[in-house]
Parts: C-alpha cells; structure tokens; sequence
C-alpha cells in the first residue's frame, strides 16, 4: 500500500522524526510511506529529509496530520483539488494531532479555538474531506472519532542510558507553546534544589520571548512565560534545534521532562517527545496525568512520574542516584517497543484505511 502523508513540514518542530519512522516502517512491511506537503523535494530544503514526492495517481490513501493548521482556505500551501480529486472520499485519513475537532476547549490558559466560529469552521473543513477523523488519544469525546496514537516509538533511537557524565542535571527540548504552566510547575520543583544542581536549560522556541513570527501571526499568548524566574533560576536558553538532532540533545542531560500542554492533558493526547525521550539515553520525569502515565508506559513509567508532592525529592533522586532507575527505563522501552512501534501503528493505520 502507498500511503501519501499531507503535512507542513518544519526542520525544527512537528512530526518530521515521527514520519521518518513510518517511512522505515513502510519500507520494511512492503509498503511505501510519501509526503505531500510544503516541500515539494528534498533540494527545496535537505534540512528536511523525508520521502517527497506529488505523485498521487499511484497513491492508495492519503492521510492528512493536522497540527497547528485550522486554516484550510484558498491560498494555502495544499493543493486540495489535487488531493481531494485523486483518492476516494473513504480512503482519506485525518490526524487532528492537536484535538481541534472538538468544541471549544480552554484550560490553564490552552485553548484549542479562539471562539465558537473557528470550532465550527474546523468540523466543517474536517468533515468535507472525509468521514475517518483520528485523534491521537484512547478517550476522544466525539463519537465519531478514532482512536489513533499516530505518533510512535522506533527502537533504532535508543540510546546507552550511562547517565553518570553528562552537561546539563535537567534539559527540555521543545517549545514553550501553551506549555509554561506544565513547565512552571517543573521548575517550582527544581528550585527548592537548585543549589544542588548543575546546569539547568531549555531548548526551543519562545523560553526567553514570544518568537519573531508569533506577533505577525497574533499568537503571542502561545509563548507566553515568565523570562525574570527563568533567569532567576539560572536556566539557559538556547536556540532549537532540527528534527534530526532532538534525540541527541536530550541525551545531553541526565534528566529531560516530558510535558504536555494543558489541553493535550485533559484530552490525554500523546504527542512525539512522549516516545523519543525514553529512547535517547536521558530519563524521563513525566509531569503530567498519573494515569495518562500508566496507560502509556505501563507500572515502570509511574517510578519516573512528577508527584503533586515530594517534587523536590523526585528531581533529585533522579539526577544523583540514576543507576536505580537503569531497570525501570529499559522496562519502559520494552513496552514501548512492544506496543507502540511505527510498525504497529502503520499496521493500524491500514485497517483504518480500509475500513
């Protein structure tokens, strides 16, 4: 089967890493994994390395990830008519990797719609394209949504957990979109401690100020953060990084949080850092739901959760006594391996399609 993925492709943010592992997948099991999207080839921009390409003649299903887009209308980067034209209504796929197709939600300051009109405006696009809307989460509040974790974890990642020497105590690589309250709440842990730390920092755009596109584009309250307590704390902030390289920072430091913004927490949404950081040789400190912990990672991933008490105590026990939770990661990797491979989800993927 030729899957053709439509997606905005970014080298330093979204789904690119994810995406290459469907496309390793594919590869192995027979199948072909292409992307349509704002690259149209890989000269256009090598810091992007996927398998580009816009023919859709020979194209079984396409698959639309939507993160961040809830603006399909004239102009834009999709050639819609093309897409639309050349696979059957029933063999068209969206990934609402953002859970947008839902009403109106806001939640510690998140939201995934400005108003009522823009929640309707989404359902609208959505459901012209196709009756097959996923969202990667086990609890969709739509009753015609499916259930589809999209994003997945490849083995070939993982990297030696030696977590003895490394540069920085606490590193998070990611953005700060509508993610400070989950971060805030990291760093209150941290600072009983910090004088028991080494370096502590942040990767990503918009930790020290909103980035230079977000007031053209009004979203400034996306980044919004606190840069006084940051610098207060004595947090490095340091500039992203590309897709390709995420695994390798994280494997920087001994400990690298995993956060979710606060409406992917609500929605227990899974999203791609979730599966790279048990993989790179770092440990994870979950700071988010207990359960949404358990029903990912299994009973060794609540010995890596952020407690709503004790926080202090956690962080510490991480960074200096890193050898007790050796076991515990490579459980966490087996069952992650075991049950949320790319090659599991792509198999999941084409009973979607045709079903």
């Amino acid at each position: 089967m030729r899957l053709v993925f439509v997606y905005w492709a970014f080298e330093d943010q979204g789904s690119g890493l994810v995406i290459q592992g469907y496309t390793e997948a594919a590869r192995a099991l027979g199948h072909e994994v292409a992307v349509y999207g704002r690259w149209r080839c890989a000269r256009d921009n090598p810091n992007i390395p996927l398998n580009y390409s816009l023919d859709l003649a020979s194209a079984d299903a396409v698959l639309f990830v939507f993160e961040w887009t809830t603006d399909l209308r004239p102009g834009d980067h999709l050639d819609l008519v093309r897409l639309v034209g050349a696979v059957p209504r029933n063999r068209r796929v969206i990934l609402d990797g953002d859970g947008n197709y839902n009403d109106p939600l806001a939640e510690g300051g998140d939201y995934n719609h400005r108003d009522p009109a823009a929640a309707r405006q989404w359902a609208e696009v959505c459901d012209s394209l196709t009756d097959k809307v996923c969202q990667p989460t086990l609890h969709p509040r739509r009753p015609n949504v499916r259930p589809f974790l999209f994003y997945a974890y490849n083995p070939a990642w993982e990297r030696p957990a030696d977590i003895a020497t490394r540069e920085f105590d606490v590193l998070y690589v990611g953005h700060s979109k509508f993610r400070w309250r989950p971060m805030h709440r990291v760093l209150q842990a941290v600072e009983p401690v910090r004088e028991r730390l080494g370096r502590v920092g942040l990767v990503g755009h918009g930790w020290g100020a909103p980035p230079p596109w977000a007031g053209e584009m009004g979203i400034e309250d996306y980044y919004r953060t606190d840069a006084v307590y940051l610098n207060r704390l004595g947090v490095e902030l340091m500039p992203a990084v590309r897709f390709t390289e995420v695994i390798e920072r994280m494997g920087r430091a001994r400990v690298n949080p995993v956060l979710l913004r606060p409406t992917f927490e609500r929605l227990r949404i899974v999203t791609p850092r979730m599966f790279e950081t048990p993989a790179s040789g770092t440990l994870p400190l979950f700071a988010f739901d207990r359960e949404h912990v358990r029903e990912i990672y299994g009973e060794a991933g609540l010995e890596f959760w952020l407690p709503d008490e004790g926080g202090p105590e956690k962080v510490l026990d991480l960074v200096h006594r890193p050898d007790r939770y050796r076991k515990p990661l490579m459980e966490v990797r087996r069952h992650l391996a075991t049950r949320h491979s790319h090659a599991a989800r792509l198999r999941e993927l084409i009973e979607i399609v045709e079903s």
